[in-house]
């Protein structure tokens, strides 16, 4: 969070950080069925807080998600775009065990500015989808799924150098180097942002047991140049 807002500020943005207040926009029908799924709440109170910025004023709204770590700014620069989302470069293992790089949408990064075509929209779907919710989703359903989907139809603006760090990244990361991080590495653009996926903390993905030490570890390794 500290990169991210030195990132701001050295761009004169106004910053500001937001606790589980977030979720107090989330409309009551809403909020009974997203509730229990944190990622998917904060899906749809993401969007409510942008429109609620720029209703206030502001010329754009720019979200990152608390474990975003910004660690080449000079490379991060916002598109002349009416609204824009972050381009993920996924590599994990296929069925047969090689290695695979998925290239998605994501709004771990994303910014609206004024007047843009597609903020209300993005929230009443996001919201009629929740209200159908009666059993077992993905986490990702409001959010990567929902925009992969749709910019696969009407291509996105996409912020290409905000990325996101799958577990074998992390590791090899930390490692100081392997297999993951070349598929990544051969993907240009340099991403100058990535999604360290906390949401994994405790658990294992891909063979990877995702901990505090193996993110900060691969923290240390971008801040010295790995990407």
């Amino acid at each position: 969070m500290d990169s991210v807002e030195a990132w701001a500020r050295a761009e004169g943005f106004a910053y500001r950080f937001l606790d589980d207040s977030l979720f107090d926009r989330l409309p009551d029908g809403a909020a009974s069925k997203l509730m229990p799924r944190p990622p998917m709440a904060a899906d749809l109170a993401r969007l409510l807080l942008a429109r609620e910025v720029l209703a206030e004023g502001a010329d754009r709204a720019v979200w990152l998600d608390a474990d975003s770590f910004v660690f080449a700014p000079d490379r991060l620069i916002l598109p002349d775009a009416p609204y824009a989302f972050g381009r993920e470069v996924w590599v994990q293992p296929n069925g047969d065990g090689r290695l695979r790089v998925f290239r998605n949408v994501h709004n771990a990064f994303c910014l609206f500015g004024v007047g843009n075509p597609v903020l209300d929209f993005l929230i009443e779907a996001a919201t009629r989808i929740a209200l159908r919710l009666d059993g077992p989703a993905s986490p990702q359903l409001l959010g990567p799924k929902l925009l992969t989907a749709l910019h696969n139809i009407v291509g996105f603006p996409l912020i290409e150098t905000a990325g996101a760090a799958s577990p074998l990244v992390l590791r090899d990361l930390a490692a100081g180097g392997g297999p993951a991080l070349d598929k990544l590495r051969a993907e240009p653009p340099a991403p100058a942002v990535l999604n360290l996926c906390a949401s994994l903390v405790g658990r294992e993905s891909d063979g990877v047991a995702v901990d505090e030490a193996l993110i900060e570890t691969a923290m240390a390794a971008l801040a010295e140049g790995a990407l």
